[in-house]
């Protein structure tokens, strides 16, 4: 059994905040593969499902960002599970928009949600790492992370989201390789096998027209003068 893990606040006022993009992703894999209806559980929202022949449990928190750590403790405790099953789906200002990592363990570089996840369960699960950008100073990250997509961004946001979700059963796996490329392939697709290569335009050749209106060879000329 997996636990995947959504960070976000709850409330339609910050639905489409950037701090949401967990939240975004986990909605996405439910959709896409199937998932139980979500219900009220661990101090926050719970479904259910498989993914490539594994159960995995999607978790929400609504305890609100800095205390993410209390919920994700509670579903960790009850399903007995270790921290290495969890994988941590959040916002990440250090990567540019698009961009996607994952990472093992390791600090939690002062996001909020991570730091709350650190106190409850260590630092030894996995995270995927969404790239949202940086507002360019760290004194107005806290509004930029706290602020709505922009229209312009929904194209490759949902680009990632789509990719997340065809990568997920993959990341059950533990095939992080394969997951990203499954979101490599959304925002960059490859270019279709089926488009015929662009060719060359033919150009026939003429000969040029003769200086003379005398066909005959050299040898030919030459015999029929004798002739005459």
């Amino acid at each position: 059994m997996k636990l995947f893990i959504g960070l976000g606040n709850p409330g339609a006022k910050y639905a489409r905040n950037r701090h949401n993009i967990g939240f975004m992703a986990l909605d996405q894999i439910a959709a896409d593969h199937s998932f139980a209806p979500w219900r009220a559980k661990f101090q926050g929202q719970v479904s259910e499902g498989n993914l490539g022949g594994e159960k995995v449990i999607l978790l929400k928190p609504e305890t609100f960002m800095n205390l993410s750590g209390q919920s994700v403790g509670d579903a960790m405790r009850f399903y007995k599970l270790d921290s290495t099953d969890i994988t941590v789906f959040h916002d990440e200002i250090d990567l540019a928009p698009a961009k996607v990592r994952l990472k093992a363990g390791g600090g939690h570089a002062g996001h909020n949600g991570l730091r709350s996840i650190h106190q409850h369960i260590g630092p030894h699960y996995d995270r995927v790492r969404m790239g949202v950008g940086h507002p360019g100073h760290k004194d107005r990250v806290a509004g930029y992370v706290l602020h709505d997509f922009a229209k312009a961004d929904d194209g490759w946001l949902d680009d990632v989201l789509r990719g997340l979700s065809d990568g997920a059963a993959s990341l059950t796996q533990g095939d992080g390789s394969r997951a990203l490329n499954a979101v490599a392939l959304r925002v960059t697709p490859a270019r279709s096998s089926t488009t015929a290569p662009k060719t060359k335009p033919v150009v026939a050749t003429v000969p040029e027209p003769s200086t003379s209106s005398d066909t005959r060879s050299a040898l030919q000329k030459l015999t029929d003068k004798f002739r005459q």
